[in-house]
């Protein structure tokens, strides 16, 4: 299984989680084989701007199983799931321990967040 969190930065399993998948530079995947870490890596986000659906494209190209995150709207949510990729949202603190604590099912969520101001932002539109 691989699972995209959304970074800060490009340190890793010791990045904390970006608070907008959107608008994460950088991206920390990691590889899971029977309740393990067997890698990851750092990929940078390819989009200064993106459209609808840009980036759970590109993290399905990637081979992306599952996206654990903080914040995402409705319609990004919509659009992973129409790709068999599994949404978690709320999630915060470091990536490690996001997925030490999904790999044991312990995962603590905010459940208090929100499409908040903070989180609105333009996309492209579908014709550029």
């Amino acid at each position: 299984m691989r699972v995209a969190v959304p970074s800060t930065d490009d340190k890793g399993l010791e990045s904390e989680i970006s608070s907008h998948f959107g608008r994460a530079q950088y991206y920390t995947l990691v590889d899971i084989e029977n309740g393990e870490i067997t890698g990851y890596k750092v990929v940078r986000c390819p989009f200064s701007e993106h459209g609808p659906g840009d980036i759970p494209n590109f993290l399905r190209s990637l081979g992306v199983n599952v996206i654990i995150a903080y914040g995402m709207g409705r319609r990004a949510q919509d659009f992973f799931k129409s790709m068999g990729i599994e949404v978690v949202t709320g999630a915060y603190g470091k990536v490690k321990d996001v997925i030490r604590a999904f790999m044991a099912g312990s995962l603590s969520l905010d459940k208090h967040w929100s499409e908040s101001e903070e989180f609105k932002h333009k996309h492209r539109s579908c014709s550029d």
